[in-house]
């Protein structure tokens, strides 16, 4: 880790647009230590063989067909910044379109000093990630990423086996895995909200009814993924959720300001406000009818059916 080399690179920042991207991805590396990723034999077969056990127990419980993405990853914190960067190059793009600016070159570096913050904590936190790869272009393949060094780090600092945890986490990835494998228009869906409600906004307008479709239609990835991982995982969990929400909860200030800026705070409410519906959905239908939600987009719960599972229920019935 260069800190110092990190300011360095932000405040060379150039280039025509108003990110210098290939310096974000250097200096967030230059502040984010890299971690190991030298595993035992073992431990690569730990990381195989749950992935192997989620896809078996999240396609008997969920009664959805789906396959594993291509690309399964174990990542260290630097690889996973370099894998995202191109991701919030590719959200960003249509907003850099349209950005005029008085100062340009201030700007420049203060955006990328801005993003450089937020993908280096990013990176220091991320345990695994299933990345749907959005907008991106060409034949692009969905991927899975674990960040060994990261839930090496969090399973200690909650006094958790790290095995166990690994397997926890690796079921939650699993489960997204299952959603957009059940349902291939998931990720036009949502990329056509993401370029609708962006490229509002780099007009200097704020498309509400997009956003709202965007918050609804990930309140349903998030919760539809803790209810399948809750009912599908082998083992015992109760203690895992607790310690992290702890953890969570007892973060200071900076981190808790970090989460907001991120919307983690809003992540952490879709997560809640998902599994209520579904777990309400499901006590009345099962887990296939749960899954009801995946045949199309028009079976996707609005943000209304959301807080009132009844209602959807009557729609799609």
């Amino acid at each position: 880790m260069n800190p110092l080399r990190s300011l360095h690179t932000i405040s060379r920042a150039s280039g025509d647009g108003p990110v210098d991207w290939t310096a974000v991805g250097a200096a967030a590396k230059d502040a984010t230590t890299p971690g190991s990723v030298e595993l035992s034999e073992a431990e690569i077969e730990g990381y195989r063989g749950d992935v192997r056990a989620a896809r078996r127990s999240i396609r008997e419980v969920a009664a959805v067909s789906f396959d594993l993405p291509e690309t399964v990853e174990i990542q260290n914190r630097h690889h996973w910044i370099d894998a995202n960067v191109s991701t919030f190059r590719r959200v960003m793009a249509p907003v850099e379109a349209h950005t005029d600016v008085v100062f340009p070159d201030v700007s420049r570096v203060l955006n990328t000093g801005s993003t450089t913050l937020m993908l280096s904590f990013l990176g220091r936190n991320v345990l695994g990630q299933y990345d749907p790869l959005l907008l991106a272009e060409g034949d692009a393949k969905h991927a899975l990423y674990f960040v060994h060094p990261n839930i090496r780090r969090v399973a200690a600092e909650l006094d958790v086996d790290e095995e166990r945890f690994r397997r926890w986490i690796a079921f939650h990835e699993v489960a997204h895995a299952a959603e957009f494998g059940a349902a291939p228009w998931l990720s036009n869906y949502l990329e056509s909200g993401m370029e609708r409600g962006v490229e509002a906004l780099a007009n200097g307008s704020f498309d509400r009814e997009a956003f709202r479709e965007l918050d609804a239609a990930m309140t349903a990835v998030e919760g539809y993924a803790e209810l399948i991982m809750d009912r599908a995982f082998d083992d015992e969990y109760a203690d895992l959720r607790e310690k992290v929400d702890q953890r969570r909860r007892g973060r200071g200030p900076l981190a808790r300001l970090m989460r907001r800026l991120l919307g983690l705070g809003l992540k952490r409410r879709q997560y809640e406000r998902g599994k209520a519906f579904f777990e309400t959905v499901a006590d009345a239908r099962g887990i296939e009818g749960a899954s009801v939600v995946w045949e199309s987009p028009e079976t996707l719960p609005t943000s209304e059916e959301l807080d009132d599972p009844a209602e959807w229920l009557a729609r799609v019935d």
